[in-house]
């Protein structure tokens, strides 16, 4: 069986020598030498060595790996805490500008009135998260989902903003993640999901222009546009 062995790893060895007028001497003596080691491996398992398997009939015969080898579930990664807020939802049927829709371009959305002020706050975020995670924020959702159920002439759009760092694209990406999570949690109090608008401005309106990390953190942010329909 041996001798069977190391001739098969000698055919093996010519073909790649063969084989090889357009490859480096280097590759060839890769391939050979992972050849061998399959080769190698296949007939030691013939012959019972290291890598014998068998059907186990209890769980106090599986020898597996140390425990140090594997990095366990917290409770925060089985709570599946983001599959509630990042699934699909339905889009508007018409678009702001849209013909037809009633509602003007995002353009003409805008900021809260004073009045509104202590309802429409700035939500921030932690570095490339998108979830609102705080309660006072989650409150803040609350209050805004309640004024435009008693307000169904308003209009809410939703800019999902990021700080400086990273690239446009990533930031883009970003800030639609972060719009798109807070319509999903109106949505889920109860607001018509016709009503609510989301817009990435990524790194490209920032309110801080420093680059220390509480400028960050204010550019990192959901804000709010809104417009009344007469």
């Amino acid at each position: 069986m041996r001798k069977t062995a190391a001739f098969l790893l000698f055919c093996v060895t010519m073909i790649l020598l063969s084989t090889s007028c357009q490859r480096s001497s280097g590759q060839t003596w890769e391939d050979m030498k992972t050849a061998g080691r399959y080769i190698g491996r296949s007939f030691d398992t013939l012959f019972g060595k290291e890598y014998d398997s068998c059907l186990l009939e209890s769980d106090d015969e599986f020898i597996g790996p140390d425990d140090e080898d594997f990095i366990p579930l917290s409770d925060k990664d089985i709570r599946m805490q983001y599959r509630a807020t990042d699934t699909a939802v339905r889009q508007p049927k018409l678009s702001p500008g849209e013909k037809g829709s009633g509602i003007p371009g995002i353009d003409r959305f805008q900021d809260p009135s004073a009045r509104l002020n202590s309802i429409f706050k700035m939500i921030h975020f932690e570095t490339d998260d998108h979830i609102v995670r705080t309660r006072e924020d989650l409150v803040g959702i609350q209050k805004i989902a309640n004024y435009l159920k008693k307000n169904p002439t308003a209009y809410l759009c939703v800019e999902g903003h990021c700080d400086q760092r990273a690239s446009a694209a990533y930031n883009m990406a970003l800030g639609t993640r972060r719009a798109n999570h807070i319509r999903v949690l109106l949505i889920k109090q109860g607001v018509d999901f016709n009503r609510i608008y989301t817009i990435s401005h990524g790194k490209e309106k920032p309110i801080a222009l420093g680059h220390s990390p509480e400028d960050w953190r204010q550019n990192r942010r959901a804000q709010f546009k809104i417009y009344h329909k007469k």
